[in-house]
């Protein structure tokens, strides 16, 4: 039996149009799973599914914003209907305002919360039951180093990862007699349009990542693929409620 045999099955990616989250749709994509990703930025989104497309992948994109409850439910729904059920949700949707704690606006604080936390439950609340139809499936919470670690210039942010991964683990004791596995992802410093903001922002962040990362590099978006190709896979069928660290071993390094 190939544990990593994903033919049948759908994934429903957020944030899936660069990035992580097309890291992880690649991977998810390489073991057969049809990939539905889902944001709000159709040009990015196309060159996407350019990407997906060339390497074979059935893959499509849904304008949602997943901050709004309505178009969580609507974002899944849809999935559902063009292919018949929904095995696998990734919760990649990410944003980050990196300012000192007292300079933190309302909006500010509420606009993170919303679009890295707020927004996973609202799409794992929507995925549940076609999850239970389709006899289980496989939540993919996207958290943090942030998770694990303090920055004075990332409380929102590291409240919203920390938030995720507590999450991730009351879901996976509430849905785990519905065979859902809910896991999460503490990605470390990839190199995204996201960090590539936070290198220009925070002076020297470069090459102190480099220098405590053990592999000596930044990761990639394709370092995020192999963690999600098992996560989605009856590979990890009795793993739940993890947070699984993918940094080059930032998280244990002095």
């Amino acid at each position: 039996m190939n544990m990593f045999d994903l033919k049948g099955k759908v994934a429903v990616i957020t944030g899936g149009n660069g990035g992580i989250g097309l890291g992880m749709a690649r991977g998810i994509a390489s073991c057969g799973a049809s990939i539905v990703i889902a944001g709000r930025d159709e040009q990015k989104a196309a060159t996407a599914l350019q990407a997906l497309h060339d390497m074979g992948a059935d893959a499509s994109f849904i304008v949602a914003d997943v901050t709004k409850k309505a178009d969580c439910l609507a974002l899944i729904a849809s999935a559902a209907r063009v292919h018949g059920r929904v095995d696998i949700l990734v919760n990649n949707a990410g944003t980050s305002v990196r300012k000192m704690p007292q300079d933190l606006s309302e909006d500010e604080w509420h606009h993170v919360l919303d679009t890295n936390l707020t927004s996973a439950f609202f799409c794992s609340q929507a995925a549940y039951p076609e999850m239970v139809k389709a006899g289980g499936g496989k939540m993919i919470n996207i958290g943090s180093m942030m998770s694990l670690f303090g920055a004075p210039y990332a409380t929102a942010y590291a409240s919203s990862k920390g938030g995720i991964v507590q999450m991730t683990r009351a879901m996976a004791t509430a849905w785990a007699k519905d065979n859902i596995q809910v896991n999460a992802v503490l990605p470390g410093w990839i190199d995204t349009d996201l960090t590539k903001r936070a290198r220009q922002q925070v002076q020297g962040l470069h090459d102190s990542v480099e220098k405590r990362t053990p592999h000596g590099r930044w990761g990639t978006a394709d370092d995020m693929a192999g963690v999600a190709a098992f996560l989605a896979s009856p590979a990890s069928d009795f793993i739940t409620g993890t947070a699984i660290p993918v940094d080059g071993g930032f998280s244990i390094a002095m």
